[in-house]
């Protein structure tokens, strides 16, 4: 038995065959997981219906999980902050900054190569997307 929050089997084998520098997006429920993101990245889907399960729940269980170095998020064309960039700021680790991407650039980012999992969400809010980038474990 596992002592961290973190249970789900695929989500673990993903984030420990990834390393420094891979990268985990959890993507809102109107997100195209399937044609915008790095084909070869492990797919878990936890979209089971309508807002559940969140990107806020899923990114407030891989802060405890993995080491963040950087973070993208997606910007609509607006160039107005969606509500939930608070809620990420609030979850991250203080003075990790937010990277805005816009839509196109966001998903050409997710199929880079060290896009190692995929995590769909039944998040309704709009431009939830988030991008993790995995840091380092210091000795």
């Amino acid at each position: 038995m596992l002592k961290t929050k973190l249970l789900h089997p695929e989500i673990l084998q993903a984030l420990g065959s990834s390393g420094h520098g891979g990268k985990v997006l959890i993507a809102d429920g109107n997100y195209p997981v399937g044609t915008r993101a790095n084909p070869a990245a492990q797919r878990v889907y936890l979209n089971l219906a309508l807002g559940l399960v969140t990107v806020t729940d899923v990114l407030r269980v891989l802060v405890e999980a993995i080491p963040i170095e950087a973070v993208a998020v997606m910007l609509p064309e607006s160039g107005e902050e969606p509500s939930i960039y608070h809620d990420f700021r609030s979850i991250l680790p203080p003075g990790l900054a937010l990277k805005p991407l816009g839509r196109f650039e966001f998903y050409d980012t997710a199929r880079d190569p060290d896009t190692a999992l995929v995590i769909a969400t039944g998040e309704q809010r709009i431009y939830a997307n988030i991008l993790l980038t995995i840091g380092v474990v210091m000795p």
